[in-house]
């Protein structure tokens, strides 16, 4: 679906509701003239359109086709059912397309369509006794003039001072133009699954409720959020009095600052250009002086740090009732600390959604050559759902044949995109360093792991509890917990962190910092590459045979805190292992006792499944701080002393036998 479908495609700029009896000859008359000069399409309806119970199709259709629509309340407005009915059906496409609405009391008193005094009265009892028995539709035409009343508009009397009914007319068609000549957002030139998630922001609005709301959107980069708030923006920036669009808030921040922000702010939302102020503390009052009597829409892009939030948007008191602060952020726990209770999750698209992007971005046509689906679905199947890497393998293949697509995925599987990588790192340039680590160690060597599996794992390796900063990656988006208790990531940003560590040795596995993948740790522990640049080795699976080694792969491996092997057949076993480890887990130890050499000190976590292992006699040292250990196999012996002193040993799984 084009993103002009976002616009509902309006026919009409205007509307006019109005009692033709009353106005039509005269102000109704003029107010249309005037709108068409200053080139405003604008809707009249004939008089023989009016003829008749209820309104016509024609008119049905024409009201769904205008962009903002102008109630006439005149004296008799209220006697023609025909004009209540249409004001019903006005504001129903309030709700349901983003009408904006502009009421004029012309002659009458706001208060009494409010409330239905006056010659409103009379008119809805005389309907009473036309009527009586649908109650229903009487109570629909009275909710109508009330909701209608109740909303900024414009009032005009005869023999008020310096009140000239030409300036009045005036007025309403310089808003009106205001209105339609707003800059409408480009939101992308092709978009799918927009429509869905756009109405599942729009419920959180809640635009039954006057007050102000704050809504977040959240969610990986590259995964759509900019998109949504731009769409979002389209829709409703109609009902708003002033309106600003910040994009970027993160990067403009740093560039040229929060003082420019917040000068941006005012000078979009009051109409003042050069705006200058000295310094945040000295722009906030100012903006909340001069906003908090106006209805705003207020959306500002991609959030990373609470005190943009503060600068720009710092209180629901800053701005009008009924205004309304959009925020895309990466990080969910932002809008938490910043009092935000409606959050959106922007997921990735599916399969079929996916699909259709794709085939759009690369070929600008739904219909594609049988011979691609294939590659196609591939192609769906590495982006995970990610609208950004869709779009730029798309891009990046136009024209291409087939052979040129299985290169180009077959490259990104090795080494992927840039334009992707770029996007999908800033979230990790925002963290701690040791955010960073823990990032690192999940994306490499941990996904599908169970939660608290990788909690032990990581408190071992660092010495400190990960608790926190595995929180900082689930609010912003890196990590995920699934229903199971698994952390998972998504696959490219997986592929993000790897190619993080990647990069710092591209030719060389045995300078980087993890290894994970078995082919590099294979070559490194057959080659005798170990260097001291690991830190952390984790062999999920092999599908070699065996690993033929000499045992002496991890002699220079001296800083090397967790070594993982769950998986592969060892010729023979190591003969020397480094005191810099902290975790050592293999499945399937192949000697019967650990290195004569290796001093475990440092060693919190020790876990030897279905091994060969056949003495822990080195359990005796009062060195030893190890929490856990983990063995099942029948023919161990260990020392009796070590199971019953607790001041060695936090957490003892074993099936095995005492000596």
């Amino acid at each position: 679906m084009s993103s002009s479908s976002f616009s509902y495609g309006w026919k009409y700029d205007v509307f006019l509701s109005f009692r033709g009896s009353d106005t039509r000859h005269g102000f109704t008359g003029h107010l249309y003239k005037a709108l068409c000069d200053r080139g405003i399409h604008t809707f009249i309806d004939d008089e023989e359109l009016q003829r008749g119970e209820e309104i016509t199709p024609l008119l049905v259709k024409a009201i769904e086709g205008s962009r903002i629509a102008i109630p006439v309340f005149s004296k008799n407005y209220a006697s023609s059912t025909f004009c209540l009915d249409e004001l019903v059906h006005i504001l129903a496409c309030v709700k349901e397309k983003g009408t904006l609405v502009l009421p004029v009391f012309y002659e009458v008193d706001p208060s009494d369509v409010r409330h239905q005094r006056g010659s409103y009265k009379d008119a809805l009892n005389s309907h009473k006794e036309r009527f009586n028995d649908d109650q229903e539709k009487l109570q629909k035409w009275r909710n109508s003039l009330s909701q209608a009343a109740n909303l900024a508009g414009y009032h005009f009397k005869h023999g008020i001072e310096n009140e000239y009914e030409y300036d009045f007319i005036g007025n309403i068609v310089k808003e009106v133009s205001q209105k339609i000549n707003r800059t409408v957002l480009h939101v992308a030139d092709y978009t799918v699954g927009l429509e869905f998630r756009m109405k599942e922001v729009n419920s959180l609005l809640n635009f039954k409720s006057g007050g102000v709301h704050m809504v977040g959107i959240h969610g990986v980069g590259g995964v759509g959020k900019t998109t949504l708030a731009r769409a979002i923006y389209n829709l409703i920036a109609d009902q708003f009095e002033v309106l600003c669009f910040l994009d970027n808030v993160r990067e403009n921040s740093i560039k040229n600052g929060l003082v420019h922000l917040q000068e941006t702010l005012l000078s979009k939302t009051i109409g003042e250009k050069g705006i200058k102020l000295g310094s945040i503390n000295e722009a906030i009052p100012i903006i909340k002086h001069r906003l908090h009597r106006k209805k705003v829409l207020l959306v500002l892009d991609d959030v990373d740090k609470p005190d943009q939030l503060h600068a720009i948007a710092g209180g629901m008191d800053w701005f009008g009732s009924g205004s309304r602060v959009i925020i895309t952020t990466r990080n969910r726990h932002l809008l938490t600390c910043h009092g935000v209770e409606s959050i959106y999750e922007v997921h990735g698209l599916n399969h079929k959604e996916a699909l259709e992007l794709l085939s759009w971005s690369a070929f600008k046509t739904g219909k594609v050559d049988p011979c691609y689906v294939n590659i196609l679905n591939r192609a769906v199947t590495y982006a995970s759902g990610l609208p950004l890497a869709l779009k730029v393998i798309g891009s990046n293949l136009i024209g291409k044949r087939i052979e040129e697509w299985e290169s180009a995925l077959d490259q990104y599987q090795r080494i992927p995109n840039k334009d992707i990588q770029d996007i999908l790192k800033v979230s990790f340039d925002s963290l701690e360093e040791y955010e960073q680590n823990i990032f690192l160690d999940i994306a490499c060597c941990f996904k599908g792991y169970r939660l608290s599996e990788v909690k032990e794992i990581l408190f071992s390796h660092h010495g400190f509890c990960p608790q926190y900063g595995i929180g900082v990656l689930i609010d912003k988006s890196l990590i995920k917990i699934d229903c199971f208790g698994n952390v998972t990531l998504h696959d490219l940003i997986e592929d993000m962190g790897k190619e993080i560590v990647r990069r710092e040795s591209p030719e060389e596995p045995e300078n980087r910092s993890r290894l994970w993948c078995p082919e590099d740790i294979v070559q490194v522990l057959e080659e005798n590459k170990g260097t001291s640049r690991i830190q952390m080795i984790a062999l999920d699976y092999l599908n070699y045979e065996e690993v033929e080694w000499d045992g002496m792969a991890f002699k220079e491996m001296n800083n090397l805190k967790t070594l993982i092997i769950r998986g592969g057949c060892f010729t023979t076993g190591p003969k020397h292992l480094p005191n810099s480890l902290r975790v050592l887990e293999w499945r399937r130890y192949p000697s019967p006792s650990l290195p004569f050499d290796f001093n475990p000190k440092k060693l919190v976590s020790l876990q030897l499944p279905d091994s060969c292992l056949t003495s822990l006699n080195w359990l005796n040292s009062k060195n030893v701080s190890i929490q856990v250990l983990f063995f099942n196999s029948i023919s161990i012996n260990f020392p009796k002393h070590y199971l019953f002193d607790s001041s060695y040993i936090s957490f003892l799984y074993f099936f095995g036998r005492g000596s």
